[in-house]
């Protein structure tokens, strides 16, 4: 996913036209911009690279669920579905607006099982939101159609993701909202920030204003704006903005480099019967972000994951015991701990999440991801799929 492998003079020219005019805030001080608007610049770049009509730039990943969550008008009372298998973020944003998580169990997908999600369906329902994690996606199809039932809102988390489609569609724009990450380590780095899209015109318009301390944004004079509604402070700088810009120009490039170094490793791993690979989901396209494997039981994927890193392949993860990603080290929201004092319907909706998810686990325990740099040559790739190779062989004959 490291888009930070790919910097050069691209990103050197769009920060230094931030530098030579002087404006590093996304709004005002028009006289000075010398015609330089980089937020607004990487907005509709990232609607047209995503055929979608509305992006919004914000902070960070978890700002991006942030606003479109509060966009969209979920809060208190309402309940968001999200999978046991993700980042911490995404508990993080729902909370945020208060809201209620509801953690639910992943298939072979490793992401939202559309079975697991009717059952957890109650009158409280708002949003169904899959993650799109390690480079591939939920099967959006059957979820859509469960959305489309109970009306519900579909939001793709597709922080993980970018450069990935399902269905002919860029993922995070089959849903009704889709969000991205520009972190440090995202397939696209703007350093740090965000983005959602969306076709709706009535939560583009909310996430606009929202982002930005509830500002209309009306006129040219800032200090004369209102405040529709209640909003906070995500926005992006004009200097993180000018980096996601030279980056969004070079995904297409990123995704095919990433495509040939993951099919390189894949195609030597298909070579060990007993490794078996993710679904991914008919008519999805995964981004190649990470090689996602199974091995036949948990006992020989932990082996599997030590013996990689003793050949001297390293960036391969074993989630299950991860406290980032997976539910069973996240005690902040099984018991629930917050500096803030949580509501009392928010405190009683958590308890659904302190439980066992055996069909989570039966997947998690047996799989191993590795990252897919860009950087690699194809020697350095080559060898790399040998090393897998003969590490996995080791631990299973």
């Amino acid at each position: 996913m490291p888009g930070f492998e790919l910097f050069g003079a691209e990103e050197k020219k769009e920060v230094q036209d931030v530098l030579d005019n002087g404006v590093l805030m996304r709004y005002g001080f028009d006289g000075n911009r010398n015609g330089h608007h980089k937020a607004l610049e990487l907005e509709r770049d990232l609607a047209s690279r995503m055929q979608t009509k509305y992006a919004q730039v914000v902070s960070s990943g978890t700002a991006a669920l942030t606003v479109a969550l509060a966009s969209a008008g979920v809060g208190s009372g309402d309940e968001v579905i999200m999978p046991t298998f993700t980042f911490v973020a995404s508990f993080e944003a729902i909370l945020s607006v208060g809201a209620t998580p509801i953690l639910c169990d992943i298939d072979d997908t490793l992401t939202l099982d559309p079975k697991a999600v009717k059952e957890a369906i109650t009158n409280k329902t708002k949003v169904v939101m899959p993650v799109h994690m390690c480079g591939s996606m939920a099967d959006l199809g059957a979820l859509k159609s469960i959305c489309d039932e109970h009306n519900l809102i579909l939001l793709e988390d597709a922080c993980q993701a970018i450069g990935g489609s399902y269905d002919n569609k860029p993922l995070g724009s089959y849903g009704d909202l889709g969000c991205f990450s520009f972190d440090y380590v995202k397939t696209v780095t703007c350093g740090e920030g965000g983005g959602l899209i969306t076709n709706s015109e009535i939560f583009a318009d909310n996430a606009h204003k929202y982002q930005d301390h509830g500002h209309d944004h009306i006129g040219k004079d800032r200090g004369a704006e209102t405040h529709p509604f209640l909003g906070y402070n995500y926005r992006l700088s004009e200097l993180n903005a000018a980096v996601g810009i030279a980056q969004l120009r070079k995904l297409d490039h990123t995704i095919n480099l990433q495509e040939k170094n993951y099919t390189i490793l894949r195609n030597a791993l298909s070579s060990i019967p007993e490794v078996t690979f993710r679904r991914v989901p008919e008519t999805g396209v995964e981004s190649y972000a990470f090689l996602n494997l199974f091995l036949p039981t948990e006992e020989l994927a932990r082996k599997g994951h030590k013996a990689l890193s003793e050949y001297g392949v390293d960036t391969c993860f074993y989630w299950f015991d991860n406290n980032w990603h997976y539910y069973k080290k996240w005690e902040h929201l099984l018991e629930p701990k917050s500096l803030n004092k949580l509501s009392t319907e928010q405190q009683m909706g958590l308890r659904k999440n302190n439980r066992s998810f055996p069909s989570s686990d039966a997947w998690m325990g047996r799989t191993i991801s590795c990252l897919i740099k860009v950087g690699w040559s194809e020697r350095d790739v080559k060898e790399r799929a040998s090393k897998m190779v003969e590490a996995l062989q080791s631990i299973l004959y």
